[in-house]
Order: C-alpha cells, then sequence, then structure tokens
C-alpha cells in the first residue's frame, strides 16, 4: 500500500526523465531532436518514443540499479536511450569508442554491466569486448546519423516502436512501477585512466541537474537555441552541459556524428545553428578552413570552449573574424558533471587566458599540500564543493577518499587566483614539468610559441634528460605554406623566457594526437618522444 509520503516524494520528484516530460509539457511542438535526413521529433513525440523505450526496456528485464553501456558515435538514438534510461532507473555507462576491445572489455566489466547497445561502426569490437568480460547478456543496436543498425540486432528504435504499437497505459504504468529519487544513480562516467586503470564516477540524477542548473544559470542556454551536439555524446561534456541542459531548456538540438571542421561549418551554414561547443583545436581548425567564411558562420551566435586551454592569440582570432560571436570558457572536470567555473564573453579580452570564476552552484579555492588556500598569484591546485560532484569512485573507495582529502574534491589542476576570484589554470599535476629542479608550466611556454604567426598548433610536454633530469620539449603544427624551424622557435622562446623555460627540442607534426573531445593526448607525446 502506498503511504502518504510515498505519494508526496513523487509529486516532487526531480530525475533527469522528469526534466524532458516537463519540456514536453512546455513546448510540444517544438522540434527536439533532428538527426541526419530523417529525423525530426518535436518534444512531443520524443517524450512518447522515450516512454515507449523505457516501457520496452523494463519488458526485456531491465531493472533499477541495472548498467546500460553504450559504444556509439551520436545519434539520435543515443539521446533517446539517455533519456529513457533515467525513467527506468537503470545507470547510463557510456564508453570511449576510441578504446580497444580489451579496454572497453575492463569498462564493462567493473561497472557490472548487463546490457550493451552499439552501433553499425562498433558492434564487431562491442561484441569481442563483451566475450572477454563474460558479463552482457542483452545486446541492442543503435540506428546511427545514416540510418543504419547493426546487422542482426534489434535497434532500440525498434524496441520502442514494438511498445508504441501497444496500449500507452500498459507502457505507463510499467514506469510508474519504478520508484525513482535525485539521490538516485544517474550515470557512470569512466575517466581516460590517465593515472592507471579508469576509474568509474557515480553521478547521481541530483548531481547533474544541479550541473544543468548551472548551466542554465551561467551559459545562456535558451529554449529559442539551434544547438549542434558534434562532439562525442560519451563524454560528459558535451551529454551533461550541452544536450541535457538544452532539452531542460526547450532548445532544438542538431546532432551529428563527425566533428570534422567541414561537417561542422555545413551544419552551421546550412540548418542555421546559434550555438555550439568544441575544444580549441576543433575552433583552430575551424579558422584554418576555408569554408568558415562570415556568411557561413553569420547564424552562429554563441560558442563554447573547454576541455583544454584555449590559447590567447586564437581567442583573439575568432573574436576578430566573428565579431557576433559570443564566447564563454568552461571549466572543470567528469567529477563535477562537468562544469566548474565559467569565463563570460564580457571577460574574454580583458581576461584572456582565465578560466574564470565559479559557477552558480560551485564553490572553489586553490590551496597548497596542507590544503591552506595559496597567497595571490601563487600556484596551488584547484579544489571544489558543489551538489554537483560525484558520489564517488566505483569499487574504489581508496581513491575516492583521497580525492576528497579535507571535505573538499581535489581536482589534480593547477592554477592561481587574482583578488577578484579569477582562476587561471597553469597546468595539470601530471603535465608540470621539473626541469633542473624548476617547475616549468608547459602551458606558459604553449602560448609564447602560439605568437609565432606561423604556428597552428603546439603541444609542450617534458621528456627525461640527463642533464636536466626533464626538457622541454615543443611539438610545433604549423600553418599550410608556413616555413618556420627549429632555431627560430627556440630563439622566440630564450628572448622572453627564462632558460630553464626554454625547449631544449622543437619536433614538427602534421598533427597532435588527440582524443574524441579534442584533448591533445600528451601522455602519447611523450610516449612517442622517448621511444
Amino acid at each position: 500500500m502506498t503511504s502518504t509520503l510515498q505519494v508526496i516524494n513523487r509529486a516532487r520528484r526531480q530525475t533527469v526523465g522528469d526534466l524532458l516530460r516537463r519540456s514536453a509539457r512546455r513546448f510540444p511542438e517544438v522540434s527536439a531532436i533532428e538527426c541526419g535526413s530523417h529525423v525530426r521529433w518535436t518534444y512531443a513525440e520524443f517524450d512518447r518514443r522515450c516512454d515507449s523505450l523505457a516501457a520496452a526496456l523494463i519488458d526485456e528485464g531491465v531493472a533499477k540499479g541495472d548498467r546500460v553501456a553504450v559504444l556509439a558515435r551520436n545519434s539520435h538514438s543515443f539521446a533517446l536511450l539517455r533519456f529513457a534510461l533515467a525513467r527506468t532507473g537503470a545507470v547510463l555507462v557510456p564508453i570511449n569508442f576510441m578504446l580497444h576491445a580489451e579496454e572497453i572489455a575492463y569498462i564493462l566489466e567493473h561497472s557490472g554491466a548487463g546490457s550493451l547497445c552499439v552501433d553499425a561502426e562498433f558492434a564487431d569490437v562491442g561484441r569481442a569486448a563483451a566475450a572477454i568480460s563474460g558479463g552482457v547478456d542483452r545486446f541492442w543496436g543503435f540506428e546511427d546519423e545514416a540510418g543504419q543498425t547493426p546487422a542482426g540486432m534489434v535497434a532500440v528504435n525498434e524496441l520502442a516502436e514494438t511498445v508504441r504499437g501497444s496500449s500507452t497505459e500498459a507502457a505507463a504504468a510499467l514506469i510508474d512501477g519504478v520508484e525513482l529519487a535525485g539521490a538516485d544513480l544517474a550515470q557512470i562516467i569512466y575517466t581516460s585512466g590517465t593515472e592507471s586503470r579508469p576509474k568509474g564516477a557515480l553521478l547521481t540524477h541530483e548531481a547533474v541537474i544541479w550541473e544543468y542548473v548551472t548551466c542554465l544559470a551561467d551559459t545562456s542556454i535558451e529554449g529559442g537555441d539551434i544547438m549542434l551536439h558534434a562532439l562525442p555524446l560519451y563524454h560528459c561534456a558535451q551529454l551533461d552541459v550541452f544536450l541535457g541542459p538544452s532539452i531542460y531548456a526547450g532548445g532544438t538540438n542538431i546532432i551529428t556524428a563527425t566533428p570534422s571542421p567541414d561537417n561542422i561549418i555545413g551544419h552551421i551554414s546550412r540548418r542555421g545553428i546559434t550555438s555550439f561547443f568544441a575544444p580549441p583545436t576543433i575552433w583552430i581548425a575551424i579558422l584554418r578552413d576555408p569554408l568558415s567564411t562570415s556568411e557561413a558562420m553569420a547564424s552562429l551566435k554563441k560558442g563554447y570552449y573547454g576541455a583544454s586551454i584555449m590559447p590567447v592569440e586564437i581567442l583573439r582570432e575568432l573574436i576578430e573574424r566573428f565579431p557576433d560571436l559570443r564566447l564563454w570558457n568552461l571549466y572543470g572536470q567528469t567529477e563535477i558533471a562537468p562544469v566548474a567555473t565559467v569565463l563570460r564573453p564580457e571577460e574574454q579580452l580583458p581576461r584572456a587566458g582565465s578560466a574564470g570564476r565559479p559557477a552558480l552552484n560551485v564553490e572553489t579555492r586553490v590551496v597548497d599540500d596542507d590544503g591552506h588556500d595559496v597567497a595571490e598569484g601563487a600556484i596551488g591546485e584547484v579544489v571544489h564543493r558543489s551538489p554537483q560532484l560525484l558520489s564517488g569512485y566505483y569499487n574504489d573507495p581508496e581513491r575516492t577518499a583521497e580525492a576528497f582529502k579535507g571535505g573538499w574534491f581535489h581536482s589534480g589542476d593547477l592554477a592561481t587566483r587574482d583578488a577578484q576570484g579569477y582562476i587561471t589554470i597553469v597546468d595539470r599535476k601530471k603535465d608540470m614539468i621539473k626541469s633542473g629542479g624548476e617547475n616549468v608550466s608547459s602551458r606558459e611556454v604553449e602560448e609564447m610559441i602560439y605568437q609565432l604567426p606561423g604556428v597552428s598548433e603546439v603541444a609542450v610536454v617534458g621528456i627525461p634528460d640527463e642533464k636536466w633530469i626533464e626538457a622541454v620539449c615543443a611539438i610545433v603544427v604549423l600553418k599550410d605554406g608556413a616555413e618556420l624551424d627549429a632555431a627560430a622557435v627556440i630563439d622566440h622562446c630564450a628572448a622572453h623566457l627564462a632558460g630553464f623555460k626554454t625547449p631544449k627540442r622543437v619536433e614538427f607534426v602534421a598533427a597532435l594526437p588527440k582524443n574524441p573531445s579534442g584533448k591533445v593526448l600528451k601522455r602519447d607525446l611523450r610516449e612517442q618522444l622517448r621511444a
């Protein structure tokens, strides 16, 4: 028998699945999801499909707390499953599709995933990983941007259609039978594993929704936006900083699987995109693409960047090329769902290079190794308190305790903070170079090299050295047609930086290794150089 308290809790409930239902009631005829040339779902239609898929999954045996993994590129199917799972109480486990089968198998086994959804491109590696892990007993397919589904698999879209053909009352009854609360687990997002094995960050519905509120308040995501989602949805930046808040606000979401400059520029031009996120590496590629004319980019009014530091020279070039484009810098990490600080449009040039100030629902400090606030301008570690934070690392109490040492979440990022509270990220702790006993910020050297007109991209890392222990090494990508040699780079740095900061070695490459989120893989660069 249902108690009065249960009835009240149900009426007050706020989960990720509830957000879509409320948006569907407010904006039933607004286009919610568009993908490829064949998918145009209004909010009312998207909401109905999510209900149908949620009921179908429950009917297939998916229960509250079950882990459902996803290995796929961006598609309408990804968005559909995300919100349907939120209504079943099952836990989303998105997986980086660049991983090898053994790495995927580790995440499947560690998370306890019993179900796996794949698109046609990753069906084979998904099956191989599942065979290694041994715990997956349900496979479903995704219909991708081109309308293809994996051979021999039932697609989640087909599951939804099956239920849609039956009683909507029966579907509603299945969903209503699930007791959910904001404190329930919504997703496990696995970090990149720079230290050892990837860590599974546990994020509840309420943690994710608090982060959505932060985004709506601090980044001007609004119902009238036409937002392009080109960066991978398996990453929490695209999933939870942009898709989720846009659904919450009632925006139109254009989903594409290919974050190449020509595809992005084409979508902006053809679809009238007004809002778009990319890491600095993608913005650089857009700037260098001849298709990125003022006419092609005219509709774009809101631009967001994050995931890595935007070089100041690139920021100035963006503002000069596209004067009507307002820019936001968003800094954070998976464990804070993931926005922690924001640098707003009016602050971009006056505070160029800064990560901004703490966002709405975040309290941030910069501390020394003993947890004390560092002096203004001194380097310390960024720590946070926020309802957006993870509730721990799955099955890893030691690293959870270490991360929350002293009652603050330790980010692993090094930064300075000024009198007005603006934070400037200096480096990841692991990327700080110790050369000749002196700390060298790779970012500082990178900013100096970006001042050379022929440089398109640069990454600076430390490499083993008999004399210096670690030597500063710059890896440079040149603009098309540009000429530059190592001596010119070293001389430029030597004229403006201390000797211990000046690169001892300069390498020129055609491209920097990056993950699908656009982050430069400095670990890979170090390994290549050491080899």
